[in-house]
């Protein structure tokens, strides 16, 4: 069974920094893209930042400048670098991926991790 799990999540002061991290696990044949997500409650969810197994990466616009993903095949991790925190990126953050699971199955599949919470204070 397929699981992604995140970390890093936390109460921190704006201005101030935290990685992200979600690491897959499971019977794994492939992965494909992996990205991150955030939401707020009342609001839907919306994308942060992808990036593909070739390491081709796609920023939404409000995370472009304070976001970084980057990505471990071997260890079938990705991560998420924010940097000068602001209270408005105060979200559950998601992590996604395109997984071909064994038993095998004819496309990539998408997974979600549980989130991790990330709370900035003024």
């Amino acid at each position: 069974q397929v699981q992604l799990v995140e970390s890093g999540g936390g109460s921190v002061q704006a201005g101030g920094s935290l990685r992200l991290s979600c690491v897959a696990s499971g019977m794994i044949f492939g992965i494909n893209a992996m990205g991150w997500y955030r939401q707020t409650p009342g609001n839907l969810r919306e994308l942060v930042a992808v990036i593909t197994q070739n390491g081709e990466i796609n920023y939404a616009d409000s995370a472009k400048g304070r976001f970084s993903i980057s990505r471990d095949n071997a260890k079938n991790t990705v991560y998420l670098q924010i940097n000068s925190l602001k209270p408005e990126d105060t979200a559950t953050y998601y992590c996604n991926a395109q997984i071909r699971p064994f038993p095998l199955t004819p496309r990539f599949m998408d997974y979600w991790g549980k989130g991790t919470l990330v709370t900035v204070s003024s």
